[in-house]
């Protein structure tokens, strides 16, 4: 879906190790892709330093937006995971 909005195959990469490929996000978007990778990997570990960089970019609204978009895709694919559905389009290899 990112590639049929724009993305660049690089960008893509990037994602995969922002700290390697910071200069190629915004600060509002690191601030964004930290806040997805910690609501992720650890919900309860979205402390005050994420929650101070994301206010710095974001207001109250587009920060609850984040988090149901962050959260639905991390429903889609805990759902997707458990029924064993394939991964389609991008190649992980």
């Amino acid at each position: 879906m990112a590639k049929q909005l724009g993305a660049s195959e690089a960008l893509l990469d990037a994602m995969f190790n922002i700290d390697q490929h910071a200069e190629m996000f915004t600060p509002a978007e690191r601030a964004a892709l930290t806040f997805a990778e910690r609501m992720t990997t650890d919900a309860r570990g979205v402390d005050e330093e994420v929650w101070a960089e994301l206010r710095a970019h974001y207001d109250e609204g587009q920060i609850i937006e984040l988090a149901a978009v962050i959260g639905l895709f991390n429903y889609f694919n805990r759902f997707n995971d458990a029924l064993q559905i394939p991964i389609t389009g991008r190649s992980l290899e």
